[in-house]
Protein backbone atom coordinates (compact mmCIF):
# COMPACT_ATOMS: atom_id res chain seq x y z
CA UNK A 1 0.00 0.00 0.00
CA UNK A 2 2.82 2.36 0.89
CA UNK A 3 4.60 1.56 -2.37
CA UNK A 4 1.46 2.22 -4.42
CA UNK A 5 1.06 5.57 -2.68
CA UNK A 6 4.71 6.43 -3.42
CA UNK A 7 4.25 5.47 -7.09
CA UNK A 8 1.12 7.61 -7.42
CA UNK A 9 2.83 10.53 -5.66
CA UNK A 10 5.85 10.28 -7.98
CA UNK A 11 3.63 10.01 -11.05
CA UNK A 12 1.66 13.08 -9.97
CA UNK A 13 4.88 15.00 -9.27
CA UNK A 14 6.29 14.11 -12.70
CA UNK A 15 3.00 15.11 -14.35
CA UNK A 16 3.16 18.42 -12.51
CA UNK A 17 6.73 18.95 -13.72
CA UNK A 18 5.68 18.23 -17.32
CA UNK A 19 2.93 20.85 -16.99
CA UNK A 20 5.18 23.45 -15.30
CA UNK A 21 4.98 26.47 -17.64
CA UNK A 22 8.69 27.28 -17.40
CA UNK A 23 9.53 23.79 -18.69
CA UNK A 24 6.53 23.27 -20.98
CA UNK A 25 7.19 26.57 -22.77
CA UNK A 26 10.96 26.12 -23.04
CA UNK A 27 11.78 26.02 -26.75
CA UNK A 28 14.52 23.39 -26.52
CA UNK A 29 12.34 21.17 -24.31
CA UNK A 30 9.41 21.43 -26.73
CA UNK A 31 11.72 20.44 -29.58
CA UNK A 32 13.08 17.55 -27.47
CA UNK A 33 9.66 16.12 -26.65
CA UNK A 34 8.96 14.95 -30.20
CA UNK A 35 11.99 12.63 -30.55
CA UNK A 36 11.92 11.70 -26.85
CA UNK A 37 8.29 10.56 -27.06
CA UNK A 38 9.11 8.36 -30.04
CA UNK A 39 12.25 6.81 -28.57
CA UNK A 40 10.77 5.72 -25.25
CA UNK A 41 7.24 5.03 -26.42
CA UNK A 42 6.59 1.50 -27.57
CA UNK A 43 10.09 0.31 -26.75
CA UNK A 44 9.56 0.90 -23.05
CA UNK A 45 6.56 -1.43 -23.12
CA UNK A 46 8.26 -4.40 -24.78
CA UNK A 47 11.98 -4.16 -24.10
CA UNK A 48 11.93 -5.15 -20.42
CA UNK A 49 10.26 -8.54 -20.94
CA UNK A 50 12.14 -9.23 -24.20
CA UNK A 51 15.63 -8.52 -22.87
CA UNK A 52 15.02 -10.23 -19.54
CA UNK A 53 13.54 -13.35 -21.13
CA UNK A 54 15.90 -13.72 -24.11
CA UNK A 55 19.16 -12.18 -22.86
CA UNK A 56 18.84 -12.96 -19.15
CA UNK A 57 21.69 -11.57 -17.06
CA UNK A 58 23.09 -9.88 -20.19
CA UNK A 59 19.93 -7.80 -20.70
CA UNK A 60 21.60 -4.60 -19.54
CA UNK A 61 24.51 -5.18 -21.92
CA UNK A 62 22.03 -5.76 -24.77
CA UNK A 63 20.23 -2.52 -23.90
CA UNK A 64 23.53 -0.63 -23.89
CA UNK A 65 24.30 -2.05 -27.35
CA UNK A 66 20.92 -0.90 -28.70
CA UNK A 67 21.42 2.59 -27.26
CA UNK A 68 24.96 2.72 -28.70
CA UNK A 69 23.67 1.85 -32.20
CA UNK A 70 20.97 4.50 -31.89
CA UNK A 71 23.55 7.06 -30.73
CA UNK A 72 25.77 6.35 -33.73
CA UNK A 73 22.93 6.65 -36.23
CA UNK A 74 21.77 9.79 -34.44
CA UNK A 75 25.25 11.26 -34.84
CA UNK A 76 25.11 10.70 -38.60
CA UNK A 77 21.71 12.38 -38.89
CA UNK A 78 22.85 15.35 -36.78
CA UNK A 79 25.88 15.66 -39.05
CA UNK A 80 23.55 15.80 -42.05
CA UNK A 81 21.35 18.46 -40.42
CA UNK A 82 24.41 20.68 -39.94
CA UNK A 83 25.76 19.98 -43.44
CA UNK A 84 22.43 20.72 -45.10
CA UNK A 85 22.01 23.90 -43.07
CA UNK A 86 25.44 25.07 -44.20
CA UNK A 87 25.40 24.09 -47.87
CA UNK A 88 21.95 22.76 -48.80
CA UNK A 89 21.42 20.07 -51.44
CA UNK A 90 22.66 20.61 -54.97
CA UNK A 91 19.71 20.02 -57.32
CA UNK A 92 20.12 16.79 -59.26
CA UNK A 93 23.18 15.72 -57.26
CA UNK A 94 23.67 12.11 -56.07
CA UNK A 95 23.14 13.30 -52.50
CA UNK A 96 19.78 14.82 -53.38
CA UNK A 97 18.74 11.56 -55.06
CA UNK A 98 19.88 9.59 -52.02
CA UNK A 99 17.86 11.90 -49.80
CA UNK A 100 14.79 11.30 -51.98
CA UNK A 101 15.30 7.53 -51.73
CA UNK A 102 15.67 7.77 -47.95
CA UNK A 103 12.40 9.71 -47.76
CA UNK A 104 10.63 6.94 -49.69
CA UNK A 105 12.10 4.35 -47.35
CA UNK A 106 11.01 6.41 -44.34
CA UNK A 107 7.46 6.71 -45.71
CA UNK A 108 7.19 2.91 -45.92
CA UNK A 109 8.88 2.51 -42.54
CA UNK A 110 6.12 4.68 -41.08
CA UNK A 111 3.54 2.30 -42.54
CA UNK A 112 5.06 -0.63 -40.66
CA UNK A 113 5.59 1.39 -37.48
CA UNK A 114 1.89 2.33 -37.36
CA UNK A 115 1.05 -1.38 -37.54
CA UNK A 116 3.49 -1.91 -34.68
CA UNK A 117 1.94 0.86 -32.57
CA UNK A 118 -1.67 -0.18 -33.15
CA UNK A 119 -1.01 -3.87 -32.60
CA UNK A 120 0.47 -2.96 -29.23
CA UNK A 121 -2.58 -0.74 -28.65
CA UNK A 122 -4.82 -3.73 -29.35
CA UNK A 123 -2.82 -6.06 -27.12
CA UNK A 124 -2.81 -3.64 -24.18
CA UNK A 125 -6.43 -2.67 -24.79
CA UNK A 126 -7.64 -6.20 -24.03
CA UNK A 127 -4.87 -7.18 -21.59
CA UNK A 128 -7.02 -6.71 -18.49
CA UNK A 129 -10.17 -8.29 -19.97
CA UNK A 130 -11.21 -11.95 -19.71
CA UNK A 131 -11.42 -12.57 -23.47
CA UNK A 132 -9.56 -14.40 -26.23
CA UNK A 133 -6.53 -12.13 -26.08
CA UNK A 134 -5.08 -12.70 -29.55
CA UNK A 135 -8.31 -12.54 -31.57
CA UNK A 136 -9.79 -9.68 -29.54
CA UNK A 137 -6.56 -7.69 -29.82
CA UNK A 138 -6.56 -8.05 -33.61
CA UNK A 139 -10.22 -6.94 -33.77
CA UNK A 140 -9.48 -3.87 -31.65
CA UNK A 141 -6.41 -3.06 -33.76
CA UNK A 142 -8.46 -3.33 -36.97
CA UNK A 143 -11.13 -1.06 -35.50
CA UNK A 144 -8.48 1.54 -34.62
CA UNK A 145 -7.08 1.41 -38.15
CA UNK A 146 -10.59 2.09 -39.47
CA UNK A 147 -11.08 4.93 -36.97
CA UNK A 148 -7.81 6.58 -37.99
CA UNK A 149 -8.71 6.28 -41.68
CA UNK A 150 -12.10 7.94 -41.08
CA UNK A 151 -10.48 10.78 -39.10
CA UNK A 152 -7.78 11.28 -41.72
CA UNK A 153 -10.26 11.34 -44.61
CA UNK A 154 -12.92 13.50 -43.02
CA UNK A 155 -11.38 15.89 -40.53
CA UNK A 156 -7.62 15.52 -40.82
CA UNK A 157 -5.39 14.96 -37.82
CA UNK A 158 -5.10 18.52 -36.55
CA UNK A 159 -7.97 17.86 -34.16
CA UNK A 160 -5.91 15.11 -32.53
CA UNK A 161 -2.61 16.99 -32.22
CA UNK A 162 -3.33 18.01 -28.63
CA UNK A 163 -3.66 14.34 -27.69
CA UNK A 164 -0.01 13.78 -28.61
CA UNK A 165 1.13 16.53 -26.23
CA UNK A 166 -0.99 15.10 -23.40
CA UNK A 167 0.16 11.53 -24.01
CA UNK A 168 3.83 12.51 -23.85
CA UNK A 169 3.41 14.05 -20.41
CA UNK A 170 1.31 11.11 -19.22
CA UNK A 171 3.83 8.58 -20.48
CA UNK A 172 6.82 10.30 -18.86
CA UNK A 173 4.91 10.68 -15.59
CA UNK A 174 4.02 6.96 -15.51
CA UNK A 175 7.64 6.04 -16.33
CA UNK A 176 8.76 8.16 -13.38
CA UNK A 177 6.38 6.32 -11.05
CA UNK A 178 7.33 2.95 -12.51
CA UNK A 179 11.06 3.53 -12.00
CA UNK A 180 10.52 4.54 -8.38
CA UNK A 181 8.43 1.41 -7.81
CA UNK A 182 11.04 -0.78 -9.50
CA UNK A 183 13.87 0.80 -7.51
CA UNK A 184 12.03 0.06 -4.26
CA UNK A 185 11.34 -3.52 -5.38
CA UNK A 186 14.98 -3.94 -6.40
CA UNK A 187 16.14 -2.61 -3.04
CA UNK A 188 13.92 -5.06 -1.17
CA UNK A 189 15.19 -7.97 -3.28
CA UNK A 190 18.81 -6.92 -2.78
CA UNK A 191 18.35 -6.59 0.99
CA UNK A 192 16.91 -10.10 1.10
CA UNK A 193 19.73 -11.48 -1.06
CA UNK A 194 17.13 -12.52 -3.64
CA UNK A 195 18.48 -10.89 -6.82
CA UNK A 196 18.51 -13.29 -9.78
CA UNK A 197 20.75 -13.98 -12.78
CA UNK A 198 18.72 -15.62 -15.54
CA UNK A 199 20.54 -17.74 -18.11
CA UNK A 200 20.37 -16.18 -21.60
CA UNK A 201 18.11 -17.92 -24.11
CA UNK A 202 20.06 -16.62 -27.11
CA UNK A 203 23.81 -16.33 -27.66
CA UNK A 204 26.29 -15.64 -30.43
CA UNK A 205 24.97 -14.65 -33.86
CA UNK A 206 21.35 -15.33 -32.86
CA UNK A 207 21.67 -12.71 -30.12
CA UNK A 208 23.20 -10.18 -32.55
CA UNK A 209 20.51 -10.80 -35.18
CA UNK A 210 17.81 -10.43 -32.54
CA UNK A 211 19.29 -7.09 -31.42
CA UNK A 212 19.24 -6.00 -35.07
CA UNK A 213 15.53 -6.84 -35.12
CA UNK A 214 14.92 -4.59 -32.10
CA UNK A 215 16.44 -1.34 -33.39
CA UNK A 216 12.96 0.14 -33.89
CA UNK A 217 12.48 0.11 -30.09
CA UNK A 218 15.04 2.92 -29.80
CA UNK A 219 14.01 4.61 -33.05
CA UNK A 220 12.46 8.06 -33.18
CA UNK A 221 15.40 10.42 -32.83
CA UNK A 222 15.32 11.11 -36.57
CA UNK A 223 12.07 13.06 -36.16
CA UNK A 224 14.16 16.06 -35.07
CA UNK A 225 15.41 16.31 -38.63
CA UNK A 226 11.93 17.07 -39.95
CA UNK A 227 11.11 19.97 -37.64
CA UNK A 228 12.89 22.52 -39.82
CA UNK A 229 9.81 24.69 -40.31
CA UNK A 230 9.61 25.25 -36.55
CA UNK A 231 13.16 25.01 -35.19
CA UNK A 232 16.63 26.04 -36.33
CA UNK A 233 19.28 23.46 -37.21
CA UNK A 234 21.10 24.23 -33.97
CA UNK A 235 17.97 23.59 -31.89
CA UNK A 236 17.11 20.39 -33.78
CA UNK A 237 20.63 19.04 -33.30
CA UNK A 238 20.56 19.90 -29.58
CA UNK A 239 17.07 18.46 -29.15
CA UNK A 240 17.99 15.14 -30.76
CA UNK A 241 21.13 14.84 -28.64
CA UNK A 242 19.23 15.68 -25.44
CA UNK A 243 16.42 13.23 -26.30
CA UNK A 244 18.94 10.45 -26.84
CA UNK A 245 20.78 11.21 -23.60
CA UNK A 246 17.56 11.22 -21.55
CA UNK A 247 16.13 8.10 -23.22
CA UNK A 248 19.42 6.21 -22.84
CA UNK A 249 19.54 7.04 -19.12
CA UNK A 250 15.90 5.94 -18.66
CA UNK A 251 16.39 2.71 -20.59
CA UNK A 252 19.60 1.72 -18.81
CA UNK A 253 18.10 2.36 -15.36
CA UNK A 254 14.90 0.52 -16.31
CA UNK A 255 16.61 -2.55 -17.77
CA UNK A 256 19.22 -2.52 -15.01
CA UNK A 257 16.43 -2.82 -12.43
CA UNK A 258 14.30 -5.32 -14.37
CA UNK A 259 17.13 -7.69 -15.27
CA UNK A 260 17.94 -8.80 -11.75
CA UNK A 261 14.58 -9.04 -9.97
CA UNK A 262 12.40 -11.38 -12.05
CA UNK A 263 13.15 -15.10 -12.06
CA UNK A 264 12.48 -16.96 -15.31
CA UNK A 265 9.41 -18.67 -13.88
CA UNK A 266 7.97 -15.19 -13.24
CA UNK A 267 8.22 -14.31 -16.94
CA UNK A 268 5.17 -15.16 -19.04
CA UNK A 269 6.48 -13.95 -22.37
CA UNK A 270 4.06 -11.94 -24.53
CA UNK A 271 3.70 -8.44 -25.97
CA UNK A 272 1.95 -7.33 -22.76
CA UNK A 273 4.22 -9.23 -20.35
CA UNK A 274 5.29 -5.93 -18.79
CA UNK A 275 1.79 -5.61 -17.26
CA UNK A 276 2.15 -8.89 -15.38
CA UNK A 277 5.72 -8.08 -14.38
CA UNK A 278 4.88 -4.66 -12.99
CA UNK A 279 1.81 -6.10 -11.26
CA UNK A 280 4.24 -8.09 -9.13
CA UNK A 281 5.90 -4.82 -8.10
CA UNK A 282 2.66 -2.96 -7.30
CA UNK A 283 -0.90 -3.60 -8.58
CA UNK A 284 -1.41 0.11 -9.31
CA UNK A 285 1.25 -0.10 -12.01
CA UNK A 286 -0.89 -2.40 -14.19
CA UNK A 287 -3.60 0.23 -14.53
CA UNK A 288 -1.14 3.10 -15.00
CA UNK A 289 0.78 1.18 -17.66
CA UNK A 290 -2.31 0.23 -19.65
CA UNK A 291 -3.65 3.82 -19.61
CA UNK A 292 -0.27 5.25 -20.63
CA UNK A 293 0.19 2.56 -23.31
CA UNK A 294 -3.18 3.20 -24.94
CA UNK A 295 -2.65 6.95 -25.00
CA UNK A 296 0.93 6.74 -26.24
CA UNK A 297 0.36 4.11 -28.92
CA UNK A 298 -2.66 5.90 -30.37
CA UNK A 299 -0.94 9.29 -30.51
CA UNK A 300 2.21 7.74 -32.05
CA UNK A 301 0.08 5.98 -34.67
CA UNK A 302 -1.68 9.25 -35.54
CA UNK A 303 1.64 11.09 -35.83
CA UNK A 304 3.22 8.47 -38.12
CA UNK A 305 0.05 8.11 -40.23
CA UNK A 306 0.05 11.85 -40.78
CA UNK A 307 3.79 11.85 -41.51
CA UNK A 308 3.54 8.98 -43.97
CA UNK A 309 0.61 10.48 -45.87
CA UNK A 310 2.38 13.82 -46.06
CA UNK A 311 5.58 12.21 -47.35
CA UNK A 312 3.74 10.31 -50.10
CA UNK A 313 2.07 13.52 -51.26
CA UNK A 314 5.35 15.44 -51.17
CA UNK A 315 7.44 12.76 -52.89
CA UNK A 316 4.92 12.25 -55.71
CA UNK A 317 4.42 16.02 -56.09
CA UNK A 318 0.73 15.64 -55.32
CA UNK A 319 0.04 12.74 -57.68
CA UNK A 320 -0.62 10.55 -54.65
CA UNK A 321 -2.66 12.53 -52.14
CA UNK A 322 -2.15 12.20 -48.42
CA UNK A 323 -5.59 10.56 -48.20
CA UNK A 324 -4.52 7.83 -50.63
CA UNK A 325 -1.38 7.47 -48.54
CA UNK A 326 -3.52 6.94 -45.44
CA UNK A 327 -5.53 4.28 -47.29
CA UNK A 328 -2.35 2.44 -48.34
CA UNK A 329 -1.09 2.54 -44.76
CA UNK A 330 -4.36 1.16 -43.36
CA UNK A 331 -4.56 -1.66 -45.94
CA UNK A 332 -0.97 -2.76 -45.28
CA UNK A 333 -1.41 -2.34 -41.53
CA UNK A 334 -4.52 -4.51 -41.37
CA UNK A 335 -2.83 -7.15 -43.54
CA UNK A 336 0.14 -7.23 -41.16
CA UNK A 337 -2.20 -7.40 -38.17
CA UNK A 338 -3.86 -10.61 -39.35
CA UNK A 339 -0.79 -12.31 -40.86
CA UNK A 340 2.03 -11.47 -38.40
CA UNK A 341 2.46 -11.18 -34.66
CA UNK A 342 3.75 -8.09 -32.88
CA UNK A 343 7.31 -9.38 -32.68
CA UNK A 344 7.45 -10.06 -36.41
CA UNK A 345 6.13 -6.55 -37.08
CA UNK A 346 8.81 -5.13 -34.75
CA UNK A 347 11.49 -6.91 -36.82
CA UNK A 348 9.98 -5.65 -40.11
CA UNK A 349 9.88 -2.10 -38.77
CA UNK A 350 13.47 -2.38 -37.49
CA UNK A 351 14.70 -3.45 -40.91
CA UNK A 352 12.81 -0.64 -42.64
CA UNK A 353 14.23 2.02 -40.33
CA UNK A 354 17.70 0.46 -40.54
CA UNK A 355 17.56 0.90 -44.33
CA UNK A 356 16.73 4.57 -43.79
CA UNK A 357 19.58 4.94 -41.30
CA UNK A 358 22.00 3.23 -43.71
CA UNK A 359 21.20 5.77 -46.42
CA UNK A 360 21.56 8.65 -43.97
CA UNK A 361 24.93 7.27 -42.84
CA UNK A 362 25.97 7.07 -46.50
CA UNK A 363 25.01 10.72 -46.99
CA UNK A 364 27.00 11.64 -43.86
CA UNK A 365 30.01 9.73 -45.23
CA UNK A 366 29.72 11.75 -48.47
CA UNK A 367 29.69 15.07 -46.62
CA UNK A 368 32.56 13.98 -44.37
CA UNK A 369 34.57 12.83 -47.42
CA UNK A 370 33.99 16.19 -49.07
CA UNK A 371 35.41 17.95 -46.01
CA UNK A 372 38.33 15.53 -45.54
CA UNK A 373 38.73 12.73 -48.10
CA UNK A 374 38.91 9.31 -46.45
CA UNK A 375 39.28 10.92 -43.05
CA UNK A 376 38.28 9.18 -39.78
CA UNK A 377 34.77 10.65 -39.86
CA UNK A 378 34.18 9.53 -43.44
CA UNK A 379 35.36 5.99 -42.67
CA UNK A 380 33.25 5.87 -39.48
CA UNK A 381 30.05 6.86 -41.29
CA UNK A 382 30.80 4.45 -44.13
CA UNK A 383 31.17 1.65 -41.56
CA UNK A 384 27.90 2.78 -39.99
CA UNK A 385 26.22 2.53 -43.39
CA UNK A 386 27.41 -1.09 -43.60
CA UNK A 387 25.98 -1.73 -40.11
CA UNK A 388 22.62 -0.29 -41.22
CA UNK A 389 22.61 -2.56 -44.26
CA UNK A 390 23.48 -5.58 -42.06
CA UNK A 391 20.54 -4.79 -39.76
CA UNK A 392 18.27 -4.46 -42.81
CA UNK A 393 19.32 -7.87 -44.11
CA UNK A 394 19.72 -9.89 -40.93
CA UNK A 395 17.40 -8.52 -38.24
CA UNK A 396 15.21 -11.34 -36.89
CA UNK A 397 11.99 -11.42 -34.81
CA UNK A 398 12.32 -12.19 -31.12
CA UNK A 399 10.56 -15.56 -31.28
CA UNK A 400 12.27 -16.53 -34.52
CA UNK A 401 15.68 -15.91 -33.00
CA UNK A 402 15.24 -18.00 -29.89
CA UNK A 403 17.31 -21.08 -29.49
Amino acid sequence: MMLSALILLTTAACAGLMAWPKLANNRLWRATLTPLASIIGSGFLVLGPILDDRFGAYGLLAMAALCAMAAMFGSAIRFNIAAYDQDGWIAGSPVERLESISSWVLAFAYIISVAYYLNLFGAFGVSLADVDQDFSAKLLTTAMFAFILVIGWTRGFSALERLEQISVGLKLAVIGGLLVGLASYFGAKASAGALVLNTPQVTGWNAVAMLFGLIVTVQGFETSRYLGETYSAKTRIASMRLAQIISTAIYLVYIGLVTFVFAREDLHFSETAVVDMMGMVAPILTVLLVVAALSAQFSAAVADTSGSGGLFEELTHGRVSSRVGYLLLIVVGIALTWTADVFEIIAYASRAFAAYYAIQAGIAAHFAHRNKPFGPLCISYAALMVLGLAITLYGTPVEGGAE
